[in-house]
Formats: structure tokens, sequence, C-alpha cells
């Protein structure tokens, strides 16, 4: 009898310069979230159009962050959700605690 496969990591998409990584803790509606940052804000971020329609993103999830170049501290973009796997997979590299 084969044993269930647990979903396999290949790519895991890390932060780049200038993103940070983050935990939504509130959903606003009209595809806007509040996100703690890893770099101590909390920002009011939007959830862009590409993402909105392939992902759900709920409250408790690991995201990552683009700060807006004004208001960099309150605000930014929504680019990406971790699933569940990857965030094991992030706290085995270290990148998430």
């Amino acid at each position: 009898m084969p044993r269930p496969v647990l979903e396999e990591i290949e790519k895991v998409r890390t932060p780049a310069a200038g993103e940070v990584l983050g935990l939504v803790e509130q959903m606003f509606g009209f595809d806007r979230v509040r996100v703690r940052c890893k770099d101590g804000y909390i920002r009011n971020c939007r959830i862009r159009g590409k993402i909105r329609k392939r992902m759900w993103v709920r409250e408790g999830d690991v995201v990552i962050i683009q700060p807006w170049p004004v208001q960099a501290t309150e605000r930014g973009d929504l680019l990406y959700r971790y699933t569940r796997t990857q965030v094991e997979w992030l706290k085995k590299k270290g990148l998430w605690d």
C-alpha cells in the first residue's frame, strides 16, 4: 500500500530586496488587510488584483509585503501568501520564527 505523499516543496519564494515577511492580523474588506511585519511596523496593505483572483488570504497567513515608496512604514502591497508547508520550510531555514 503506497504511503500518502506530502506536498513537496520545489521552489519557495523568499523576500527580495525591499520586501518584508509579515503575518495577516485583520481583514478590513475591499481587499485591504492589516499586517504585522517582521521589521516591527504594522501596515495597512492592499491585496493586488493578481493575487486576489488566484488565492484566498485569511487572518493568520504568512505573507510577503512590499512597502510603498511613500508612507513606507504605514502602507504596502501584499505580494504572496505562503502555504502551511512553505511556512514550515521557512522555519527550518530560520527566515520565520
